[in-house]
């Protein structure tokens, strides 16, 4: 579908409405016919007054409307354009959900979280950078979230255990970033009307195709639907050691007592670490390992780690390997996607939250002990308690919006939670999960 400008104002209905509409003058509106140009902030309410996409809008009705100083931009799904300055990497990312995470620290733990894969980050917190980078301090090998969205710029690290600052980090990691932008504006946003689909485009030339970005984040299909965890997971499986990381002593090497497997739907290496440091063998599996491939090892349990995308996608394959592990009587312990996934094996079922759970400052209540944690989260499904058969046990519940922060079923010896009980960024609240699971171990 191919219309010119004054097609569009014929159908938001003449000059006047046109102007109305968009809050513009009638003089204005006249400059649109004769300049050929509709700036980028008309874009939305335009395609919401006629149905158009941003694919229908003629290349030549777009300008390039960009503010001085501007390099780069996040376009929304519906023509939105959030102009700032460019960081790390030049390009154009894929496609993506945008969320915001409230944590004030931790941004390379977050930024490496493979839960993050399909999603571009805006911190909530403005200042975002000043500690640099590290080797140690990432969950992965690689960066899986898509883009970052900060308020201020990166400024020169100043910790001493960084080796380079967040924005050559970011470079060869290939993530392009944003910076200049009002976050508390766009988490407004978010928080009302739900994750946008988005595009965040630093190009090296600076020349930008605006109405092609968002009409890439428009075809975008969304989270919904989609498996991420064979794409961050490993390939083969491999034996993880190492515990814990101190200030005195750095990363701890522990005796071990018990084997178990870990299935990795995208698995933080802290997890892996506080396993360990529980005293348990960590044999790490692929996330489409069989019930058979998982039992071969022959654990004293069973571990379902974090991991992103649609858990209804990931219970085609993982369901029925969980099952196989319940019948075979070995214990299990899940956390956020790994809980999602137990709660659908036991009969339950799982539903979109409208923007998601991300941050290191949650509050959850445990209903077998009235105690509250403060807990690091980043989903942005859940567990439907109605769903959850008899003899499942609701242990935790969110007291942000109610949603179901674990789960326990006593007769098959498996339980999980919600959120991220390794903490890392985050508080250490819930690291006595890690105990709870050991003492189920033959």
């Amino acid at each position: 579908m191919s219309i010119s400008i004054a097609d569009l104002i014929d159908l938001l209905g003449g000059a006047d409405a046109a102007a109305t509409l968009t809050g513009v003058s009638p003089d204005a509106i006249r400059k649109w016919r004769s300049s050929g140009a509709i700036p980028s902030r008309h874009w939305p309410a335009i395609c919401a007054a006629t149905g158009l996409n941003m694919g229908d809008l003629p290349r030549s009705a777009v300008e390039s409307d960009i503010p001085s100083g501007a390099t780069a931009a996040l376009v929304l799904a519906d023509g939105s354009v959030f102009w700032g300055r460019g960081l790390g990497a030049h390009g154009t990312s894929a496609p993506a959900e945008l969320c915001f995470n409230t944590g004030m620290t931790g941004y390379q733990e977050t930024l490496t979280d493979p839960s993050y894969a399909g999603q571009i980050i805006t911190f909530t917190f403005p200042h975002i950078g000043n500690t640099g980078a590290n080797a140690q301090d990432c969950e992965a090998a690689q960066v899986f979230a898509r883009g970052l969205v900060v308020k201020e710029d990166i400024t020169a690290p100043s910790n001493y255990r960084a080796t380079s600052g967040l924005d050559s980090w970011l470079k060869r990691m290939n993530i392009p970033g944003l910076s200049g932008v009002d976050t508390r504006a766009l988490t407004l946003r978010i928080r009302d009307l739900g994750a946008p689909s988005a595009v965040l485009s630093f190009p090296a030339d600076g020349k930008f195709d605006l109405a092609a970005l968002a009409a890439t984040a428009a075809a975008w299909s969304g989270l919904n639907g989609l498996d991420l965890a064979v794409e961050v997971s490993c390939t083969q499986p491999y034996e993880w050691t190492g515990g814990t990381w101190s200030w005195a002593h750095g990363f701890a090497t522990p005796e071990t007592r018990h084997t178990i497997v870990a299935v990795d739907y995208g698995a933080k290496r802290n997890i892996l670490r506080s396993l360990a440091s529980a005293g348990c063998r960590v044999i790490v599996v692929p996330a489409a390992s069989t019930a058979a491939e998982i039992l071969r090892h022959d654990p004293d349990g069973v571990f379902l780690s974090n991991g992103p995308g649609d858990p209804a996608a990931t219970a085609a394959y993982a369901v029925p390997a969980i099952q196989g592990v319940m019948e075979a009587g070995v214990p299990i312990f899940g956390i956020c996607l790994g809980h999602q996934l137990l709660a659908t094996a036991l009969g339950g079922k799982t539903y979109k939250l409208e923007r998601g759970h991300r941050g290191a400052n949650q509050p959850v209540k445990d209903l077998v002990t009235g105690k509250v944690e403060i807990t690091s989260q980043n989903h942005g499904f859940a567990v439907d308690e109605k769903s959850l058969p008899d003899g499942v046990e609701v242990t935790h519940v969110s007291l942000f919006d109610g949603s179901n922060e674990g789960i326990a079923c006593k007769a098959k010896r498996v339980f999980s939670v919600q959120y991220h009980p390794e903490a890392s960024p985050g508080p250490s609240d819930s690291s006595y999960l890690f105990k709870r699971f050991v003492d189920m171990l033959a």
